[in-house]
């Protein structure tokens, strides 16, 4: 199960949080109702208490402290739909609004549509929008920028800690890098892609690589162990040795 996120509407209007900006991911958010959220979902085997109250949408309840929540599950993806904060006295005040609204809700939609809803209520309005999808589509880039930079670092401070290749698969390609650091001489640094890779990608590659100036790069026609194989692609150039020793400060050998 995915990580918590809440809608767009549910985070301006319920939890009154500012929209952060595209590269910090909404399901990153430190807010309690979702960190139990992600907490409460992570094990599919972990049951949930239904908001029986709403009959349109399967919805859950999420509690903490004195913050109330209703989640809905797409697919394997929680989002917090609506949230509030229970008053002192009252033990479920935020799912008896929540059902009032949605009673409310109901009857707006049926007197606006010729076909109407059966059932008493209707939360429609609350599920994820247009805004929240866009949302969600550009952070999957960013998701994926991030995951590409750390199998990038690891492989690196992998070869820097032994001076051999060490490689990963990206899922339609695979990536090497080797890096010689000798004490004394420059530090040499090589790349491979094996596979179709898009010329943007090895771009974003290249310049990710600590350390190395990503105008610097140029082919080669052998990894410094061995050959070119069969639809690969080389490059080598060096690395700044204080960019090095600094990588491996924050990534020792395990």
């Amino acid at each position: 199960m995915r990580r918590a996120r809440s809608t767009l509407r549910a985070l301006r209007e319920d939890l009154r949080l500012p929209v952060p900006p595209i590269d910090d991911p909404l399901d990153e958010i430190d807010h309690p109702v979702l960190v139990k959220a992600s907490a409460q979902f992570a094990d599919d085997s972990t049951p949930h208490e239904r908001i029986r109250a709403i009959t349109d949408q399967v919805l859950f309840k999420v509690k903490i402290q004195r913050w109330r929540a209703a989640a809905w599950l797409e697919a394997d993806l929680p989002w917090i739909i609506a949230a509030g904060t229970r008053e002192d006295g009252a033990a479920d005040d935020f799912y008896t609004a929540l059902e009032t609204t949605a009673k409310a809700a109901r009857a707006r939609y049926n007197a606006e549509h010729a076909q109407p809803i059966s059932g008493p209520t209707y939360v429609g309005h609350l599920l994820p929008a247009d805004e929240d999808r866009i949302r969600y589509q550009a952070e999957s880039g960013i998701r994926a920028l991030r995951q590409l930079r750390q199998t990038i670092n690891h492989l690196t401070c992998a070869s820097l800690h032994d001076g051999h290749e060490h490689a990963a698969d990206l899922g339609t390609s695979v990536i090497g890098i080797q890096v010689r650091a000798d004490d004394g001489h420059e530090t040499y640094c090589a790349v491979r892609i094996t596979g179709p890779v898009p010329i943007d990608l090895v771009a974003l590659v290249l310049e990710l690589i600590p350390g190395c100036d990503p105008r610097s790069w140029a082919p080669e026609a052998r990894m410094p162990e061995r050959a070119l194989i069969g639809n690969e692609q080389i490059w080598s150039t060096l690395m700044d040795p204080h960019a090095a020793a600094k990588l491996l400060e924050t990534h020792p050998e395990p």
